[in-house]
């Protein structure tokens, strides 16, 4: 196993070795570890809200807790872990290995684009010790509320506002290393199609993050200076402030899913062991579903008294961007039919997500009809649907990606057996968690509720029951991981088989990647 990327790397040693490195796999894995931290202080607060759920009436905590507690869950895991989650980790140590670059193209904002995700990511857990409390205006930072409340919600759109800084170097840096450092003989069509998903995403980063950076600003200097831009008691439009907000929020959705599409391309072939079924389509498909997905905010906001015409349009581009995903979903079956399939770990957490994100697209679509909207609206259901597409989709296909790359990271194999038990208990914990929090929104229970009536506390406890679950199978999930990365067996450097330039290295790969830059003949899923 080589280690000297790992012990014996630049001029610096111990923590500064990481910290001050310009390496895109250290920053791939100071991105990495601080996402699972992130992770797990947003799943506690998770915890703790089902907790309080559990039974009618108060259990655990008040009610300004409570809101206290989903405001920071939601800034926490939409900011802080979905968003970057596959993206910064796994893009910043994978792409320039699958496309043949010994690094990305600006290895110095790349660094600086991780210290500016840390400094966020500790202004917004330092809303937990700030003067009047934490954020409790949730994590969308509805106006007027966000405006009137006398919480931190000015130091948590702070942490936002920086964390778009992070966002946006990131994007700049991936389109520019996949313009410019491409391996000889790698064209667009010979590219792994992880890598045309962060160069879908990379774009809305870039295009869409500056409208989140500038709603931010705005909501900060109406709460310190009295600019009337949202409050209508000043003549500011709280409904300006929405269409502001989903014009970046909706585009993030795909920052979110894009890259976990890209694992599942991936993954599937190898596991499958044939080559990807419609390669092309897929390809054109992320870059549609990146473009798409900026002009479809509306459907967030067809409660707010927007015009007819403006709710039937939105309502059909919506489901306009619903073709893509069913194209993607189409040729991972279609290649999935009749392979010579591997039920390793890394695939059932893929299949895991083709079923939980399906169930979340098919919502979706309910959610683009005006009719079923205007009554869903704002309900569990919706809760649901987020969680479905989020969780199911972006965080199954995170923990795909971590058990696929585990070997090539690490150098050792993790034990089979536990990572396919730990995959089981998640799989049901996340079905026993959300699912009846369908048939709560359809019965009409709002979200973001401190209490209930009697008749939700069946569901209300059978969703909790299922939290207690999930978080049993996160941790089993983990240890493993932590404890195969010390005992685990040598992995070599391609236990999967893979065809992608990453597995022809050593595991760990070397400081430079390369010992020279390799000449590319043949696409990334060529098996013979």
């Amino acid at each position: 196993m080589q280690t000297s990327f790992y012990v014996a790397h630049g001029r610096f040693r111990g923590i500064f070795s990481w910290i001050l490195s310009t390496d895109h796999k250290r920053i791939g894995l100071l991105y990495l570890c601080s996402i699972l931290s992130f992770f797990i202080v947003g799943v506690t607060l998770g915890l703790l809200m089902r907790l309080e759920l559990f039974a009618p009436g108060r259990t655990i905590m008040d009610a300004q807790t409570y809101n206290a507690l989903f405001s920071l869950h939601g800034i926490v895991m939409i900011f802080l872990f979905i968003i970057p989650a596959i993206n910064a980790s796994f893009g910043n140590f994978f792409l320039p290995l699958q496309i043949g670059a010994r690094d990305v193209a600006f290895p110095r904002i790349n660094l600086l684009s991780w210290y500016f995700y840390i400094t966020a990511g500790i202004l917004a857990i330092s809303t937990l010790f700030a003067p009047g409390g934490p954020p409790d205006a949730g994590w969308t930072f509805y106006t007027p509320y966000s405006i009137i409340t006398t919480t931190s919600v000015s130091l948590a759109a702070f942490a936002a506002f920086v964390v778009g800084f992070s966002s946006i170097l990131t994007g700049l840096n991936f389109i520019t290393t996949i313009h410019r450092l491409r391996a000889p003989g790698m064209t667009w069509f010979r590219m792994p199609l992880f890598v045309w998903s962060v160069y879908a995403t990379s774009w809305v980063q870039i295009l869409a993050t500056p409208v989140l950076a500038i709603v931010m600003l705005l909501l900060i200097f109406e709460r310190m200076f009295g600019v009337g831009f949202f409050d209508p008691a000043k003549g500011g439009d709280p409904l300006m402030f929405q269409h502001l907000f989903w014009i970046y929020s909706h585009p993030a959705v795909y920052v979110m899913i894009l890259p976990a599409m890209g694992v599942i391309s991936d993954i599937i072939p190898v596991f499958s062991r044939r080559t990807i079924f419609g390669y092309k389509a897929i390809a054109f498909s992320s870059m549609t579903i990146a473009g798409v997905g900026y002009v479809v905010w509306g459907h967030h906001m067809f409660a707010s008294g927007m015009s007819e015409t403006a709710r039937w349009l939105f309502s059909f581009l919506t489901f306009i961007v619903a073709i893509p995903s069913g194209i993607k979903v189409f040729n991972w079956v279609a290649t999935l039919y009749r392979g010579s399939i591997i039920l390793g770990t890394p695939l059932l957490y893929s299949l895991s997500f083709i079923f939980l994100f399906s169930i979340g697209g098919l919502t979706g679509l309910m959610n683009a009809a005006v009719a079923t909207n205007l009554h869903i609206h704002d309900t569990y259901f919706i809760v649901a649907h987020f969680h479905y597409v989020m969780f199911g989709g972006a965080g199954f296909a995170f923990f795909a990606a971590l058990h696929y790359w585990y070997p090539k990271i690490t150098g050792r194999l993790y034990d089979e057996t536990t990572a396919r038990v730990a995959w089981l208990i998640v799989f049901i914990g996340f079905n026993v968690l959300y699912f009846p929090m369908f048939i709560l929104g359809w019965q009409g229970m709002p979200r973001r509720y401190f209490d209930y009536p009697l008749e939700f506390t069946n569901a209300h406890m059978i969703s909790t029951i299922g939290s207690w679950i999930l978080a049993t199978g996160i941790v089993i999930m983990f240890v493993n991981l932590v404890l195969s990365a010390a005992r685990g067996r040598n992995a070599g450097n391609n236990p999967w088989g893979g065809a992608t330039l990453e597995w022809q290295v050593s595991s760990p790969p070397p400081a430079h990647n390369f010992e020279e830059i390799p000449q590319i003949s043949k696409g990334p899923y060529d098996f013979n």
